[in-house]
């Protein structure tokens, strides 16, 4: 396998990635970094969880002149989650790394003037949203002309018709012999002209789709008697399975907000998440899941839609989702970066039909799982060393 030394990764940064149990690059990060590192132009599409954001922080940290206090990059992200979990990924690799490099995160709906005061500082990078970024621009309270490269992440979001025209005039204030980089999951082909035009000379990799299945992923079932034990059912399985952080699934809004309950009754740490919550709510939510000790994140589709949260080592699902499509997306939450996890669904005996469909549609292996005396056994049976997982 190639390493992070191989494709010009500074020892420091090389180090602070160990430290995060991260060794070997990525196929994006692999092909990115060389060519970002040259500071060319580029446009990448990789598939979810396979790394874009390091291959694109981890040259910018190379590249930042930590010394100057000004603003040299900007990351232009969709959503206000994606902004904090990119803001807290610089964080974590400018502490493990020794690398004194800053940033802020810069989104809407949040007071501007608290904004303009944290500007003051010159953070070395400004994570945030397209409309706030620009506003921000026009008032001179981003100094455009001293960003050396600017980050369209999700950018088949952000190259639509809704946003362009803002990304557009983010482009057009700054200097042009900035860097431009383009990442998404997928890129269509209008996007991609899009993209091209802003660009000059742009090198476009397209990493190969790997199975949608992860094989970092285990993919589990466990019985439970009834719709009404399955809660109990996951209580004995984070005993067993000595987690410290895992996302629940469950479909019904109240049933969500009840379980959640339940399970800080019994003295788990149990955050909800639900579509119609406010955004300091769902952020108060968010900041507690990725606290210290066992913690759980209760949440619907919907809700979890756009999370990227590290050390997320199992994946339940007290409900199934209604296609094998969306049990993909859950189980993806998990197994990220190259560490494994574990997607884990409880099923009464008439859901069965529905985990036996999934496996066809996705070729792959559920297997059956029990708790016997606290363990993890084969099917239900008591555990020996064959059967024990």
């Amino acid at each position: 396998m190639i390493t992070f030394n191989e494709i010009g990764l500074y020892s420091n940064l090389i180090d602070g990635l160990k430290k995060s149990g991260i060794i070997h690059p990525t196929e994006i990060q692999a092909k990115a970094i060389p060519l970002l590192l040259k500071n060319k132009d580029f446009i990448g599409q990789s598939q979810t969880g396979s790394g874009k954001t390091l291959a694109y922080l981890l040259p910018l940290f190379q590249k930042i002149n930590s010394e100057k206090r000004e603003m040299q990059a900007i990351i232009l992200v969709p959503t206000h989650e994606l902004a904090m979990q990119i803001n807290s990924e610089i964080k974590t690799l400018s502490e493990n790394s020794g690398v004194p490099v800053t940033s802020q995160p810069i989104i809407g709906d949040v007071n501007i003037a608290r904004q303009v005061k944290a500007l003051k500082e010159k953070p070395h990078i400004i994570v945030g949203s397209v409309g706030r970024i620009q506003e921000l621009i026009s008032k001179k309270k981003i100094t455009a002309h001293t960003i050396k490269t600017i980050v369209i992440d999700e950018g088949d979001r952000l190259l639509d018709k809704n946003d362009v025209n803002r990304v557009k005039a983010i482009i057009k204030a700054t200097m042009r012999d900035r860097q431009l980089m383009v990442f998404a999951a997928h890129i269509n082909n209008k996007a991609l002209a899009v993209a091209k035009e802003l660009m000059l000379d742009a090198e476009v990799v397209k990493t190969k789709e790997t199975s949608l299945v992860n094989s970092d992923i285990n993919h589990i079932y466990v019985i439970a008697k009834s719709q009404r034990d399955k809660l109990e059912t996951l209580r004995k399985l984070i005993s067993a399975f000595n987690l410290q952080k895992a996302i629940v699934f469950i479909n019904n809004v109240e049933e969500i907000e009840r379980s959640t309950e339940k399970l800080n009754y019994h003295h788990y740490k149990a955050y909800k998440i639900l579509g119609r919550v406010s955004k300091e709510e769902r952020q108060r939510a968010l900041e507690g899941f990725r606290g210290e000790g066992t913690q759980l994140l209760v949440a619907s589709d919907i809700a979890a839609r756009g999370l990227d949260i590290k050390g997320v080592t199992h994946v339940f699902n007290l409900d199934l989702p209604e296609d094998s499509k969306e049990y993909l997306n859950r189980a993806g939450r998990t197994g990220r970066s190259g560490q494994e996890g574990t997607a884990v669904s409880i099923v009464t005996e008439r859901e069965i039909s529905i985990i036996k469909r999934f496996e066809k549609q996705l070729n792959i292996k559920i297997d059956k799982r029990g708790v016997f005396k606290g363990a993890i056994v084969s099917g239900n049976r008591p555990p020996t060393k064959k059967n024990l997982k």
